[in-house]
């Protein structure tokens, strides 16, 4: 679900958008696997991704994510979008994805999923640029902080992740 906003006739063109997208996870109480599989996964951070780094983890299985952008267009041939994501599990104690947070238990117990609902805040902040009717240049670069379900997982306050790309696109 998705909703926005356009301010087309302020400076730069802002626009305003919010999401939110749920993808159920397993009921470990069950013998049954509900768990939401992602038969064809739509990667983008503008599209039915969750988060930016967070997307690569955790990729739309057990999941949910209220997201926010907000986008401005300096010029006709520049954008600058900025996007954040709150993400959480769906169900606790049931696997993220393909199995991600199954781990031993100090007793030696295999445990999975988390036990906190609190998986990552993403900031993502992406440049686009039309060189010519035929090139397209876009950057980006985003940050995740963990929460207290990936903290806990780890048994520590874990690092946050961060990454960056540069991609230029030419049409013949």
């Amino acid at each position: 679900m998705t909703a926005s906003y356009s301010f087309a006739d302020a400076p730069w063109s802002p626009s305003l958008t919010l999401g939110y997208q749920t993808f159920s996870g397993d009921d470990p109480n069950t013998a049954k696997l509900e768990r939401f599989d992602p038969l064809y996964y739509q990667g983008s951070p503008s599209a039915w991704a969750t988060g930016s780094k967070s997307a690569s983890t955790f990729l739309n299985s057990n999941v949910n994510a209220l997201t926010l952008a907000l986008q401005l267009k300096p010029t006709q041939q520049d954008t600058l979008t900025i996007r954040y994501a709150h993400i959480r599990a769906n169900e606790l104690n049931s696997q993220i994805q393909f199995g991600q947070a199954t781990r031993l238990d100090e007793n030696g117990n295999l445990v999975t999923g988390v036990t906190n609902a609190e998986l990552a805040d993403d900031i993502f902040l992406e440049y686009s640029r039309i060189i010519n009717r035929n090139t397209f240049l876009t950057a980006g670069v985003s940050v995740s902080f963990p929460g207290a379900g990936i903290d806990n997982v780890i048994g520590g306050d874990a690092s946050p992740w961060t990454g960056g790309f540069v991609n230029v696109v030419i049409n013949f």
